[in-house]
């Protein structure tokens, strides 16, 4: 596996020069051919496809690319290049910086926001045409700035050019989660069935209450991505989602009064009963018992 630790590493592997040490916008058409290999960055990146060439591939998916196609990594991620070994001839643009560019910034402290850098396989950004030349606008941008002779302005640009690109890419995700809708109404019945089947099984009893990190893996996606869709697509978070099916699950369950609150938290994946009436009280706004007392 091939470890970029550097801007300057991974600049030079595809015949570009280092500009700045902490961001560089790499021309990948510069590189002679490569032998395909695993891959992992200790920086950002935001990478224009202009061909599809080969297969990327993160956890159990490949990624969703193709032509004009934008796809984000970030630091410590593992991305297999398929088939390994075959050279190829990479194409497109690479937008790379590192962490410590933007610490201490506005940026730097909503890094984590622009979730998109921890989406996994099959969620990459399909650019339009229109979208595409503002996403090559911004990168002009940046790369002019950081040809400039540094003086006390240029990292306040810099960042803020960057900023802004990402908030372009956060507004053509959401663009992709309306125009996609097909895909994603798929993937939320898919959802709804798991988290049934979860809730009906012993494997509630046996493994505790579902995280979203569980169903996300279930459906091959990262759980930012996942959690993003069914926000976009319900109104709701993932965890408030499932949090609402267990809910009614335990209103059905409490109609049987031959089982103690105890009988019930244990049956719905708590460990403790008093862990399950906190979580009742705070969804429902009574305890268990009141509600069962309240209902009969």
């Amino acid at each position: 596996m091939i470890v970029y630790d550097t801007i300057k590493k991974y600049s030079e592997t595809f015949n570009n020069k280092t500009q700045h040490p902490l961001i560089s916008l790499v021309n990948l058409d510069q590189s002679k051919p490569l032998m395909r290999s695993k891959f992992t960055l200790g920086f950002y990146a935001v990478v224009v496809k202009e061909t599809r060439c080969g297969d990327l591939r993160y956890g159990n998916q490949y990624y969703d690319y193709s032509e004009g196609t934008l796809v984000f990594f970030g630091p410590g991620q593992i991305v297999g290049n398929e088939p390994e070994g075959e050279l190829h001839q990479p194409y497109g643009k690479a937008l790379i910086f590192h962490p410590d560019l933007i610490k201490g910034t506005s940026l730097g402290k909503q890094i984590h926001d622009y979730s998109y850098f921890s989406y996994q396989s099959n969620e990459a950004l399909h650019l339009s045409e229109k979208e595409r030349e503002v996403v090559m606008t911004c990168f002009s941008n940046i790369a002019t700035e950081v040809s400039q002779n540094i003086d006390r302005h240029s990292k306040a640009l810099i960042v803020a050019n960057l900023e802004l690109l990402l908030k372009y890419c956060s507004r053509f995700y959401d663009r992709q989660f309306i125009t996609r809708s097909h895909v994603n109404s798929g993937l939320i019945e898919q959802f709804e069935q798991k988290l049934n089947e979860y809730l009906l099984s012993d494997t509630l009893k046996a493994d505790g209450v579902p995280t979203v990190a569980y169903f996300a893996s279930e459906l091959h996606l990262s759980p930012n991505y996942f959690g993003d869709l069914i926000k976009k697509e319900t109104g709701k978070s993932a965890l408030e989602y499932i949090h609402l099916h267990l809910i009614d699950l335990a209103k059905e369950r409490l109609f049987d009064t031959s089982k103690s609150i105890s009988e019930i938290a244990y049956e719905l994946g708590f460990k403790y009963p008093q862990h399950f009436t906190r979580f009742f009280k705070q969804q429902v706004g009574a305890t268990p018992l009141a509600y069962r007392s309240g209902v009969n």
